[in-house]
This record gives structure tokens, C-alpha cells and sequence, in this order.
């Protein structure tokens, strides 16, 4: 499995496509700072500018365009020119429709007949391995419809619009599974035309790290070394294990430790194998010598690990009712 599926399959993703936004005239609206980690957004028609607290300069958004806002941080949309500034949350409660569509007459709209429509969602990540995923995104991903591999995003932008247009049979789950697949491939899209993405990312799209990287993902049960991952990459001991720090922030052994104890908690948590089989499925001999870097690396015993964990996921299943 290559390093983004597999944390992808690690993730518990509960994705929207929320809604669809369709405007006339100069507007704009302001959002504040938001929970869910990572907002999605794609331009059906018309164009518009986006700027996130903290940024230099905002971002112009066209038509098949899209975007992923990745921090929670505050941001602002509006037209070039804007028209007055509004709270976007209130705005948005109170001109959408009961399709779900938010429709907005601006400043303007009797005499400019361009119309901005827009399909907008939101992914919530929980899991072992979000922060991993998270926390090397930067706070804007723009995605333009001429970018390099962007092309797969065509026919998305095409589904997007048909199935936001109105509520249709099915519409909870279609729209759910469409937007995860948007998700993937903006990612796909970020990874291969970034300059050089930060940190974990970047050391996927380096051609000799992420084949180490796939390697380790791909097999962690193997007793890995330095030597042999240096091999993997075609290079020599040194300079692998100098350029995989510089990316990743980790020594070879250390990025490999820390993912097998992210394995380990995610099945402690979701599953009822056994602890013994844990520890050999991600290169342990014993279930003592898992235990032992498992207390080291979390603070307690797998066992009570997995007792605490299922604890708290049963008070919040009863929170929830």
C-alpha cells in the first residue's frame, strides 16, 4: 500500500458535500475560525477571490477551480470588486432554500447578470493518523483547472454540479462518497504540482524517499535498517538517512517506529484482535516487546489502552443518543 493510502485508511473521514451556493452581484462574507479540518470547495461557474487570516494576498478562484482550506483559521470570500462585508454564517442561514441551495441577491445583482455558483463541503478526520496528514497541509490548497493531472477533476466538477443542482434519491451517501473522491484526487493533484511539499508530503513526492517510505508502509513487519532502506532509494546509508530527516523530521527508524505504534493504537481501539497478533503483524517478536515500546511510546499498557479507549467511545455513543 503507498504511504497516503494507507494513513487515508487510517482515518475515520466523515465528509459532506454540504451545500450549493449560487450568487449574483458584488457580496462578501466572512467565516470564522471552523472545526472541522478541512473545508472543500469547487467553482462551477464564475470567479471570485478567497484570503485566509494571516495570508499575504487573497487567492482568485475561476471556474473549475478548486480549493481545500486545511487550518480553521478565519478567511473571507467575496467578488473583485466586493461588495459590503456580512457574516457568511448568518448569511447563509438566512437565504438557503429548503434544496439546501443558498441563493444571494448582492449589491448590484438587478444590473449584473453574472452569476457565481459554487458546491461547498467539509471533511471532519479523526484517528491515529490525521495529525500526520494535517499538520504538513498548507493552510490553502488552490487547485486551477489547468493544472498539470488536474484533468480527472473534470468530470468531479461535472458530478458536482448535477448533484447539488437539487435533492435527489440517494443524495446523503452520493453526495458523502463524492465528496471523499475529491478529497483523494485534490490531494494526488497538490502532491504532484507543489514545488516541494512540506515535511511527510514531500518526502512522499521525493522519487528516493518515497520508495523507502512505500517500503516500510508496504511491509512494516519487516525488520528494517537503515542499510536496507538506503538500498531501497539507491543511495548510500549516509546521505538517505540525512535527506529522510530533512523531510520528515525523523530518523528512518524512528518514522517507522512511530507508524507501527500508530497501527498498533488504531487496532487497539477499532478491532478485537488479539495484542499478541498486533505485535507480530507489525514486526514485534514477542507481545512483552511490544508492550514494553508501547507503555514507552503512549504512557500505558496496550491493554488498558484498548479498556480506556472503548470506555470513552461507549460514553460517547451514549452522549450521542
Amino acid at each position: 500500500m503507498d504511504p497516503l493510502s494507507d494513513v487515508l485508511s487510517m482515518l475515520t473521514v466523515s465528509s459532506t458535500l454540504s451545500s450549493r451556493f449560487e450568487a449574483r452581484g458584488r457580496w462578501a462574507f466572512r467565516y470564522p475560525r471552523y472545526a472541522s479540518h478541512i473545508k472543500l470547495g469547487c467553482v462551477l461557474t464564475g470567479r471570485l477571490r478567497m484570503q485566509i487570516d494571516g495570508a499575504a494576498k487573497p487567492v482568485q478562484l475561476e471556474t473549475g477551480d478548486f480549493y481545500l482550506l486545511t487550518n480553521g483559521q478565519p478567511f473571507m470570500a467575496c467578488t473583485d470588486p466586493p461588495g459590503p462585508l456580512q457574516d457568511g454564517v448568518q448569511a447563509s442561514r438566512d437565504h438557503r432554500g429548503a434544496d439546501g441551495v443558498m441563493r444571494f441577491r448582492g449589491q448590484g445583482a438587478e444590473v449584473d447578470a453574472s452569476l457565481i455558483t459554487m458546491a461547498t463541503g467539509r471533511f471532519t478526520l479523526a484517528g491515529e493518523a490525521s495529525e500526520l496528514l494535517l499538520r504538513h497541509l498548507p493552510p490553502l490548497i488552490h487547485l486551477r483547472a489547468n493544472d498539470p493531472g488536474a484533468r480527472p477533476l473534470e468530470g468531479l466538477l461535472d458530478l458536482l454540479g448535477w448533484e447539488t443542482a437539487e435533492l435527489r434519491p440517494g443524495a446523503s451517501i452520493a453526495r458523502t462518497n463524492l465528496a471523499a473522491l475529491v478529497l483523494v484526487q485534490a490531494l494526488r493533484v497538490h502532491l504532484a504540482n507543489a514545488p516541494q511539499p512540506e515535511g511527510w508530503l514531500g518526502a512522499m513526492a521525493d522519487a528516493r524517499i518515497g520508495e523507502a517510505l512505500s517500503r516500510m508502509h508496504g511491509d512494516i513487519a519487516q525488520p528494517w535498517t537503515v542499510e536496507r532502506l538506503a538500498q531501497s532509494a539507491g543511495m548510500s546509508r549516509t546521505a538517505f538517512a540525512l535527506r529522510f530527516k530533512a523531510l520528515t523530521g525523523s530518523t528512518p527508524l524512528d518514522y517507522l517506529g512511530g507508524w507501527r505504534m500508530t497501527v498498533a493504537r488504531n487496532a487497539l481501539r477499532h478491532s478485537d484482535e488479539a495484542i499478541a497478533r498486533i505485535a507480530q503483524r507489525i514486526g514485534y517478536q514477542s507481545e512483552t516487546a511490544f508492550s514494553a515500546a508501547f507503555r514507552r511510546t503512549v504512557g500505558e499498557s496496550p491493554g488498558r489502552f484498548r479498556t480506556l479507549a472503548r470506555a470513552r467511545q461507549d460514553t460517547a455513543s451514549t452522549a450521542a443518543t
